[in-house]
């Protein structure tokens, strides 16, 4: 290789994060520094661990530990905050829009590259339910997780003062729809949390809360089997929680859920876990596309028919070459770690002429949390539920969270955590910080037109 290469990665999630980390350290070991330079283009500086949002939205984690700056870790690669809009890889362009283009007015930067590694996660997928725009709340940032957090403390804040008895149930009713990951590990948590506060509000008490799941299917938890699927089920149920099967969101217009069934369930908190599909940038490209809007890859995470183009994670349909051929692998986290180291020796292998390898992994299990010291757990075909399997979630993802740094801050925080009381403070003013100083300054302070919904 005579020439530097030039690699540009799209997002900084898992994939993006752990594609550049291996490039990075796979670049800088054999092939020295000066002859191949990495660029991240992300919207955010930072890698959300995110599956534990529920936590940091039930205060046992700090929001900024469940977050891992870009630039400390990806210390040889230019870390670009902004999105791209477009991609021409016939001409191996891109065009991103920073903040600085935004103040310029420019209309985007065009960026050229030899390699394009193609990791931009994916979005909440919506549907056309009236008034889900307007009061729907998304569990996929750690922002989305810290506004839930507040939110639910705020509605108990209203139920706790007004002398309305229908404000008063609305405040404590609070819908989720999904019953997947997402969805039933931030119910489980918040449901947790907010038991707990109650008992420090002098008129409310835990079983005023109402607390629904609404899911399309007939099962939740998918993952984890329909065993331990049933079992959460009925774990839920006993802690008085509705779980609602076959059962769809038709409306939630005027801050009133209407569900399939018919039931009309007037609520000020609506949470929308029910899927996600590819980022859109995928369709501002010249790649090729499945049907369901994922980039058609190969079993070597390279695009197919697209040279030095890869991709990995939930923007690629990568076959599965462990189950029946069609398959691909899911779009989970597990393979996406996985995906992304393989996927950096691959550009490397490319850069030097060397043969490229196969993805290949057999899922060793799913774990996920129904609240604190409750659980269920498939690993490596053993089924654990309560303490064990929530013993055993924070294990494993105290062993997978990025940098040592980070799994010693978790691990701290979970320590104090079990020897003193939980946080039960709502921080939802930090949403509008300069509020005060405006309303002192002589102008009004700003109002949220959703009145926090």
């Amino acid at each position: 290789m005579k020439e530097r290469a030039r690699i540009l990665v799209v997002g900084g999630g898992y994939v993006g994060m752990y594609t550049a980390l291996r490039l990075q350290k796979r670049l800088r070991q054999e092939l020295g520094r000066g002859e191949a330079e990495i660029t991240v283009v992300t919207p955010d500086p930072y890698m959300t661990y995110q599956p534990f949002l529920p936590e940091a939205a039930a205060g046992s984690i700090s929001p900024r530990h469940v977050v891992v700056p870009l630039r400390r870790v990806l210390d040889h690669c230019r870390v670009i905050v902004g999105e791209v809009t477009g991609i021409d890889h016939a001409e191996r362009t891109a065009t991103l829009a920073t903040l600085a283009t935004e103040e310029e007015g420019t209309g985007g930067e065009r960026l050229s590259y030899d390699e394009l590694v193609l990791a931009p996660g994916s979005i909440a997928r919506t549907l056309p339910i009236p008034g889900l725009a307007e009061h729907g709340i998304g569990f996929k940032t750690v922002e989305e997780a810290i506004k839930l957090r507040n939110h639910v403390i705020e509605q108990m804040d209203i139920a706790s003062s007004t002398r309305d008895p229908a404000l008063r149930d609305a405040a404590l009713t609070f819908v989720f729809v999904g019953g997947g990951y997402a969805g039933v590990e931030a119910l489980g948590e918040l449901e947790d949390m907010a038991r707990y506060t109650a008992r420090y509000y002098h008129n409310i008490e835990a079983d005023d809360l109402r607390w629904i799941l609404v899911e399309a299917s007939d099962r939740i938890l998918p993952e984890v089997g329909e065993e331990l699927g049933r079992y959460t089920v009925t774990e839920l149920r006993r802690r008085n929680i509705q779980v609602l099967l076959h059962t769809r969101l038709d409306s939630c217009e005027n801050r009133v859920a209407v569900l399939s069934d018919g039931q009309r369930l007037p609520t000020r908190t609506l949470v929308w876990t029910a899927g996600v599909k590819p980022h859109p940038v995928l369709a501002a490209t010249d790649l090729p596309l499945t049907a369901h809007g994922r980039l058609r890859c190969t079993a070597q995470l390279a695009v197919e028919g697209a040279p030095h183009a890869w991709a990995a994670g939930d923007a690629a349909a990568v076959p599965d070459v462990t189950a029946a051929p069609g398959t691909d692998t899911p779009p989970n986290a597990q393979h996406a770690v996985r995906q992304a180291k393989l996927l950096g020796d691959n550009i490397v292998h490319t850069l030097r002429g060397e043969p490229l390898e196969t993805y290949a992994h057999t899922s060793v299990g799913s774990v996920a949390s129904l609240g604190l010291h409750k659980g269920v757990a498939q690993v490596y075909g053993r089924r654990l539920k309560g303490y064990p399997a929530w013993f055993m979630h924070r294990l494993y993802h105290l062993s997978r969270v990025p940098t040592f740094n980070r799994k010693a801050r978790v691990l701290a925080e979970w320590t104090l955590a079990g020897l003193f009381k939980r946080e039960i403070v709502s921080l939802g003013s930090l949403e509008h910080p300069r509020a005060e100083f405006e309303l002192a300054a002589g102008g009004q302070p700003p109002h949220d037109p959703k009145g926090s919904s």
